[in-house]
Parts: C-alpha cells; structure tokens; sequence
C-alpha cells in the first residue's frame, strides 16, 4: 500500500498542484510558444525568490513508497527545501491512501498502431534478451501530456530508490532559463544494442520525409558517427530536467508519431531515455544541452561523483566509483559538435544507401 509520507508538507494533492501551478503563471508568465521553444528564456542570470512553472515529477507505484520517500527525503534535504516546487506522482493505477495523478488509457495503453497479440509475442521473445524485454509498463514512460503537466514549463524527472549526492546551492530550472538551455542531464550511458534494432533505421525515415522540420544545425553526431553508424549513447531519463515546449513542439509530436507508428515501442523495447536522446540530438544544438556535472546522482546501475574540487566539496560520494569520467558516451558528448542540416540528411541517407 502506498502510505502517507512522512512529511506533511509533500503531501500534495492534484488540487494542491494546480493551485501552486496556476499561482507561478500568473507571477511569471509562460515561455514562448511551439514555434520559438528553442529561444526561450531571457539570457541572464537571476533568482528572485519567485518559483518557475516547474515540477519534480515522478512515475512511482504503489509499492515503492519507500523508495520514493528516500528519494523525496534527498531532493528535499539537496535542494528543494529552499524553493518548495511541487511534486506530481504519476501511476498506472490508483493511488491508494492519497490522490495524485493517474496515466489516463490513451497515454499509458497500447498504440492504435500495433496489435494486442504480436505485442504478446514480442514480450515473449524478448523477456530473455535483455533487461525489461518483457515489460509492458517500461514501454509507456512518455508522460510529457499528462493533464497536470499541462501548465508547466519545465519537469524535472526523479525516481523511487536513487541517490543525490551534492547539495545543490542554485535553482537549476532558472539554470536553464537563464542559459537557453533545453535539455538537462547527469548520465550517459550506451543502450543495449538489441532493445533499439530499428531506432536508428525508423529516424531516418523521419528525417528524409520531413526535413523542414530539422534546425539548421544539430547535435546528431553525438548519436551518430561519420558513418551513419548509431552510437547507442542516450542520456538516462531517470533524471532529466527539460523546456517542456521542447515536447510539446510540432518536429517532436511529428517524430513521435513517426515512431509509434512503427512499432517499436512495443515489438522491441523504444524506452524513452533513446527515443527524447536521439529526438534531443536531432532536433537540438549543443549549446542548448547542458550536463549537470555538479549534481552527484545515482541510479542503480551507475553513479557520477563529480570530481573536481570546488564541485566535490559539497558532495558525500566516493569519487573513485564514478561511471561519468569514464563514459564513451561523455568523452564522445565533449568532442563531438553540431553539423548542418545538409549533413544531417547526408547522414540519413547514407544509412538508406547501406540499408543499416
């Protein structure tokens, strides 16, 4: 069962939520509309005290509590004890004991696109492939159209059961803003090989049917090299702080629907930590994708304990277990830079001409 936590100031209910949201739009405003989401924000440092129209929000079921409590008990300890965003809980089914959000069938059932007998079979073939081969709920993590969701700006993604490791001295939602950032993350690890057979194949299809939707310039050499090879780097979900008009934009609701069209989601394992990292690179410069090197953070599976010392001075973590330092995916992040549109198609259509 998933009990009342024990600090009464989290317990927030969908009320509550749209009350605080609703209270930060009329005191800030709203960021520019889809047409111009990769302009926003105002360029310069500032923090006065008054919340953006963010939330940490987190998908959880019943049967975490206390893995979600640890989580709320760091976020609230590192950073959020001083600035009071609301939470948004989300699950599959209700939420006993308390009243949060529930994934409506549209945004959590299968896709018109597929069919429920070969979804079946895939789950099937796939539970001993690879971690969640079978998993039906790990296919439909794409929350970003969630009702309570619907007034925000920006979400910051937390999960049931990691670890913060650093005090977090500053309002990384403003961070973004001020910096016209749109993506945020702390881990890149590579995706397994079999989970995404036809990712890659499926963008380019996208690509070279809608290239009026892709910037000028991209970041798409971080996810694919000089051959039209796919990297497999993604940027773990499980923490994400992201301009949710980003999502909400005409070129990422076009992919989208390009990839569940295809299937993917469910006949091989589409999670979302590939699918918003290749949409990022394709659809995002560089400079509008920021690591959060100073936020230690741990997911089970792999940690980041920054490293340099005015960073590490506000951490409790052991430097010599950090993944980040070492990560392909990281060195590949920093070395890598954005390339035009003719050869971001260039590439598409190389991995048509091999037939990748």
């Amino acid at each position: 069962m998933f009990g009342i936590f024990s600090i009464h100031q989290l317990i927030i209910s969908n009320s509550t939520i749209r009350q605080k949201l609703s209270a930060a739009s009329s005191q800030n405003g709203s960021l520019s509309d889809n047409t111009n989401w990769a302009q926003s924000g105002n360029g310069t440092a500032s923090d006065d005290g008054k919340l953006l129209n963010a939330a940490l929000v987190a998908l959880v079921r019943n049967s975490e509590l206390n893995d979600m409590r640890s989580t709320i008990r760091q976020i609230e300890d590192r950073f959020n004890r001083n600035h009071g965003y609301p939470y948004i809980f989300l699950n599959d089914e209700d939420f006993t004991r308390m009243y949060f959000g529930k994934l409506p069938q549209e945004h959590w059932g299968l896709s018109p696109y597929v069919t429920e007998e070969k979804v079946k079979e895939a789950l099937e073939r796939n539970k001993d492939r690879y971690l969640y081969g079978g998993s039906f709920s790990y296919r439909e993590m794409f929350i970003h159209k969630h009702p309570l969701l619907q007034n925000l700006d920006y979400y910051w993604r937390i999960e049931p059961g990691v670890e913060y490791f650093c005090d977090i001295l500053y309002d990384p939602f403003k961070y973004m803003r001020d910096n016209n950032l749109i993506y945020g993350f702390t881990i890149t690890p590579t995706e397994s090989a079999p989970t995404v057979e036809t990712l890659w194949k499926t963008t380019r299809e996208w690509m070279l049917e809608n290239p009026h939707l892709l910037p000028d310039k991209s970041f798409i050499h971080w996810v694919v090299n000089e051959r039209a090879k796919y990297t497999l780097c993604h940027f773990w979900s499980n923490f994400e702080i992201v301009d949710l008009s980003f999502y909400r934009s005409e070129a990422y609701e076009s992919y989208f629907q390009h990839l569940d069209r295809a299937g993917g989601f469910f006949y091989e394992r589409w999670g979302d930590a590939p699918v918003h990292s290749m949409a990022a690179s394709i659809l995002l410069k560089k400079e509008q994708i920021h690591w959060f090197e100073d936020i230690g953070y741990h997911h089970p599976g792999y940690a980041h304990c920054p490293n340099k010392p005015e960073m590490n001075s506000r951490c409790v973590c052991k430097k010599d277990l950090d993944y980040m330092y070492k990560s392909m995916c990281n060195r590949r992040f920093g070395e890598v830079g954005n390339i035009y549109k003719d050869q971001a198609l260039a590439l598409a259509q190389m991995g048509n001409d091999r037939n990748m």
